[in-house]
């Protein structure tokens, strides 16, 4: 069974590139595996409310589950746990994730429910799954025209890693503040990224993805 969950984090949300992307691969994969199921949850339009007092104390204590503070966190980590792959499509805001995607990381990396302490450093209690991160940005921050650090990528992939996924693969779409035919080649070039990887090779995104919003 293909369950995704699908993480959208862009405040410009159904106009942005990465979002418009991942939408167009996912109905290219639902078109050669049928029975493909998708959970949408859009960040910036459905935001998280802020981390509360009593949701820190409620860490601290070390309180059950079933506790009333937990009740964002464990619906949030519950979702995770029912997909069996995670799609994140996200803008690069400021070198680095933007505060909706920040906020579901908070919620997400609890201890003693997604991880636990161990001798060398946390242990992710999670089971890994194939996760597909579609970051775009104005700029570049990959290869030989990068103008700016790219402090996404390392901290997405870390705290992933945390709760046990491990198997990453990172697609950009960069040099969108270039207009439509810098779109285009970055569109291009996301999908030459994918159909190296296991998941995705041979699927056509079928929507039109090329905008020019991050």
């Amino acid at each position: 069974m293909n369950d995704f969950l699908f993480l959208s984090a862009s405040p410009n949300q159904r106009t942005s590139a990465a979002h418009r992307f991942a939408e167009a691969l996912l109905e290219g994969f639902g078109k050669r595996h049928p029975a493909t199921r998708v959970n949408r949850r859009d960040l910036a339009a459905n935001p998280l409310p802020p981390l509360s007092a009593a949701y820190g104390a409620a860490v601290a204590r070390h309180t059950p589950a079933d506790d009333p503070a937990f009740l964002h966190s464990e619906h949030l980590i519950a979702e995770l746990e029912r997909s069996n792959h995670l799609l994140i499509a996200t803008p690069m805001h400021n070198f680095t994730v933007p505060a909706a995607l920040k906020l579901w990381i908070d919620y997400v990396l609890r201890i003693g429910r997604s991880f636990a302490p161990g001798p060398d450093g946390k242990v992710g209690l999670l089971a890994d799954r194939p996760t597909y991160i579609i970051v775009s940005s104005g700029g570049f921050h990959q290869g030989p025209q990068a103008r700016q650090p790219d402090c996404l990528s390392d901290y997405l992939r870390l705290a992933l890693r945390t709760i046990g996924i491990r198997d990453c693969h990172f697609i950009y779409l960069q040099g969108l503040v270039g207009g439509e035919e810098a779109v285009a080649t970055a569109f291009a070039s996301a999908h030459e990224q994918l159909s190296q990887t296991p998941l995705f090779a041979g699927v056509e995104p079928l929507s039109n993805a090329l905008v020019s919003s991050t």
